[in-house]
C-alpha cells in the first residue's frame, strides 16, 4: 500500500470535496481518500500495482481542480 498527498487548488466548499473523494476513490486500487480544505490537501491510500500517482492527478484535473 502507497500513500501520497497532493496539493490541490480551487477546493472551497464540502461538494469540492465529495467530487474529488468520489472520483478518486472510484478508481480501482484505491483504498482511502482524505480531503483537507484547509490545507488545500488530497490524500490518498492505494495499490500502486493498481494505480499510479498521475492517474489519481489526472481524475482530480478532470474535476476542475489543479494538482500543484
Amino acid at each position: 500500500m502507497e500513500n501520497v498527498t497532493l496539493n490541490v487548488q480551487g477546493m472551497s466548499c464540502g461538494h469540492c470535496v465529495k467530487a474529488v473523494e468520489t472520483s478518486v476513490g472510484a478508481l480501482a486500487g484505491v483504498q482511502e481518500v482524505k480531503v483537507d480544505l484547509a490545507d488545500a490537501k488530497v490524500t490518498v491510500a492505494f495499490d500502486e500495482s493498481s494505480v499510479t500517482v498521475d492517474q489519481i492527478k489526472e481524475t482530480i484535473d478532470e474535476q476542475g481542480y489543479d494538482v500543484v
